[in-house]
């Protein structure tokens, strides 16, 4: 391999890498996007119709309600009621809540066993709505596309094929990119979006550890919850949520 080749190929891939950090105010960080959420939500559209096609959808009109109702406070706290948001219950006994670009909400009925009341509920939405908010679901998959260009320029591509390997890397790589999990960092910092939602929403944002709480019974009671298989571990989640809560003066 022509060493030539590769120590180009990286430059033009540091220098593309440096061109899409970008500084999100609400993180108090920088990000590594070579697209958006918007920019997501065409290829998301397509996973999300597959889960709809392939997922039983509850008619539990109480269930449907409530994410509904609950939701759409969380939105508009957030400021973005201007936005088309959609939020379906599926007949799913795993605890467990998503989001996906282009603002589709997804809530297994089985989350229903672990969250009390509405502000719990208001607590996974938030949550849900804070990486939408974070723009997470586009910083990992950029971060994916980079692994993916990084790879073809070590193998050879020159500088002017990285954003051919960008398109090509759609398809799948979208879809995986939108599906897999979240880092551990990425669910720590939707929380304390999630918290701030909560309170500017009229809900209780110390319920939120009372969930975690819920969540943390759940799972010693046997298998992990996949909504918390690649999470934070509970103690920490907690602590960090009642450092948080506290730092903010909120109840």
């Amino acid at each position: 391999m022509n060493s030539k080749h590769i120590f180009a190929g990286i430059a033009a891939l540091a220098l593309a890498s440096v061109a899409a950090c970008t500084t999100n105010e609400t993180l108090g960080r920088s990000q590594l996007l070579l697209v958006d959420n918007a920019q997501l939500a065409e290829p998301a559209m397509a996973a999300w119709q597959e889960t709809l096609k392939t997922s039983k959808i509850s008619n539990d009109a109480e269930m449907n309600r409530r994410v509904k109702t609950v939701g759409a406070r969380i939105v508009q706290a957030a400021g973005l009621s201007g936005q088309a948001w959609e939020y379906v219950v599926f007949d799913n006994p795993q605890p467990n809540a998503f989001v996906i670009p282009g603002n589709k909400v997804g809530v297994n009925s089985g989350l229903f066993k672990v969250v009390k009341n509405d502000d719990q509920l208001a607590a996974v939405l938030g949550h849900e709505t804070g990486h939408n908010i974070a723009q997470h679901a586009a910083e990992r998959y950029s971060q994916q596309v980079a692994t993916s260009v990084g790879i073809q320029v070590a193998a050879g591509a020159t500088s002017g094929r990285t954003q051919q390997v960008i398109s090509s890397y759609g398809g799948i790589g979208a879809q995986l990119g939108v599906i897999l999990p979240f880092s551990r960092q990425h669910e720590l910092e939707a929380d304390k979006i999630g918290v701030d939602l909560m309170a500017k929403a009229g809900y209780k944002p110390s319920e939120s550890i009372a969930l975690w709480r819920n969540m943390a019974a759940q799972r010693t009671g046997g298998a992990q919850p996949q909504f918390l298989s690649t999470h934070p571990s509970d103690d920490t989640r907690i602590s960090q949520l009642q450092a948080y809560i506290k730092s903010k003066g909120y109840s």
